[in-house]
């Protein structure tokens, strides 16, 4: 048996799922205002200054501070249900089913939410290692519950989850510098739909 690992955003999809589960999930007043607030940390995110890591905690942070748990969580199974299906690779889709059929453990191992995430990963039967929201009382904080899921992060956790030993070949695919530690583990590593060495 193989373990295969998949990158969700870019990998999996065709667009980033965090900033359109954002727009999905908070009202255009909200949005404006936080595209205000947020304007030189996003300009700085694209001359290559601010870390992406950096980035989505303060958009996490103007996005969901207080806002209420249950709300959210609600908007993004409906997400997962209507709106992810439509930006999923039939290539990557099929390399998920193969992977299946041939009995191998699928994880997807991303840095974006479990609030969709968790919702798509029981749809389609395939274990999640992800970031996830702080909450308290009911209500989210606007922080991350422990480290966003991504570059070093990611192998980490697949080295915590998984006995790599314990697999034939592990597969692994992504699509940026945020997948490298993760390709690292791997046999076999496909990087932006080519198989690397």
């Amino acid at each position: 048996m193989d373990l295969a690992l998949f990158d969700f955003d870019h990998t999996i999809t065709t667009r980033d799922t965090f900033t359109d589960f954002i727009h999905c999930a908070l009202s255009p007043r909200r949005i404006a205002f936080g595209r205000a607030l947020l304007t030189p940390t996003i300009v700085g995110y694209r001359l290559g200054v601010v870390s992406s890591n950096a980035i989505r905690s303060q958009v996490v942070r103007v996005a969901f501070s207080g806002d209420e748990h249950a709300r959210v969580q609600e908007i993004a199974h409906t997400y997962a249900r209507t709106a992810l299906p439509r930006v999923a690779r039939p290539d990557m889709m099929r390399a998920i089913e193969r992977h299946q059929e041939a009995g191998d453990t699928v994880a997807v191992v991303s840095a974006s939410l479990d609030l969709y995430l968790a919702e798509w990963c029981r749809m389609h039967d395939v274990q999640l290692l992800c970031s996830s929201l702080e909450a308290r009382d009911g209500r989210l904080t606007g922080r991350f519950a422990g480290a966003q899921c991504d570059f070093d992060e990611k192998a980490r956790r697949v080295r915590a989850t998984f006995d790599l030993g314990a697999y034939k070949r592990i597969h692994a695919y992504g699509d940026s510098p945020g997948d490298r530690a993760m390709l690292a583990l791997a046999h076999r590593r496909v990087f932006q739909g080519q198989e690397i060495t």
